[in-house]
Parts: structure tokens; C-alpha cells; sequence
């Protein structure tokens, strides 16, 4: 058996992933919900409404998943997705810069993959609705028979 999350989260850390699934999962819902309303023409003709509807509803309910902390790998993986084509088909196209006071950059679409990749990494800590669901501190995946055969290439 693997499991993706094999430690215990002390309280302290729990408040800490608590706390930034509360700011960023308001954020994204707060990104979405526009985008949820319209979801196929929220930027025009200028992408594939299918990309579209694909980012307001990752936005949108992988925010209420953050929030709540269900199902957060799956959610945050679905938004470090979303954030890589924001800024492979937005912000690098345009020649945004890292940081610009005056506007048109890419600092927060990176800062948000960034924090992605991190509850990927960590989990969502015990305060979260998959702690609840799925145990304290264990995303159980089962190991298949080709995990454990060595490689005799």
C-alpha cells in the first residue's frame, strides 16, 4: 500500500494549510464566479470555449473544494493546470513581465501554481474535509504488481 501522505500534521501546520486553503479557495471562487456565469465566451472569440468552460469550472469548484479541503490533490493539480495554460496562452504570449506595478504581469498566476504544487505536496492538512473523509493524515493508494517487480531492463 502507498500512501501519498504518510505523516501526521501537527495542529500547527494544520492551521497554517487550513489558513492558505481559505484565502486562495476564496480567491478562485471569486475568480470563477464570473467566469462560471458565461463559461463558454468569458474571453471571447480569443480561446476555444471548451479551454474555457474547462478553467471557470476548475476555478470555480476547485475553489469550493480548496475551501472546504475534498478531494484537495485532484483540486490543486485541476488549478496548477489551469494556471500553466493562463500563462502559457495570457501572460507569456503578451510579454508580461515577472513583477510591473503598471500592470500586465505574471506574478500571481505563478505565486498560485506555485501554492499548488505545495498543498500537492504536503496535503491538506487535518482540518480539511478529506482529513475527515480519508483518515488524519493518509491518501491511500493501493500498489499495483508493476510497482513492485525491479526493473531488470
Amino acid at each position: 500500500m502507498f500512501r501519498l501522505y504518510s505523516f501526521p500534521w501537527t495542529t500547527w501546520q494544520s492551521l497554517g494549510l487550513l489558513a492558505l486553503r481559505l484565502v486562495v479557495g476564496l480567491a478562485f471562487i471569486l475568480h470563477g464566479l464570473p467566469k462560471i456565469q458565461n463559461p463558454m465566451h468569458w474571453m471571447g472569440d480569443k480561446v476555444s470555449p471548451i479551454l474555457q468552460l474547462a478553467a471557470a469550472v476548475v476555478e470555480f469548484g476547485g475553489g469550493i473544494a480548496l475551501l472546504v479541503g475534498f478531494l484537495t490533490p485532484f483540486a490543486a493539480a485541476l488549478i496548477a493546470i489551469d494556471m500553466i495554460f493562463a500563462l502559457a496562452l495570457v501572460h507569456l504570449p503578451k510579454g508580461d513581465k515577472f513583477v510591473n506595478p503598471a500592470g500586465g504581469n505574471f506574478e500571481l498566476p505563478l505565486v498560485y501554481l506555485v501554492l499548488m504544487i505545495a498543498l500537492i505536496a504536503t496535503g491538506p492538512g487535518r482540518f480539511s474535509l478529506d482529513a475527515l473523509l480519508f483518515g488524519s493524515h493518509n491518501v491511500v493508494i493501493e500498489r499495483s504488481e508493476a510497482w513492485s517487480k525491479p526493473n531488470t531492463a
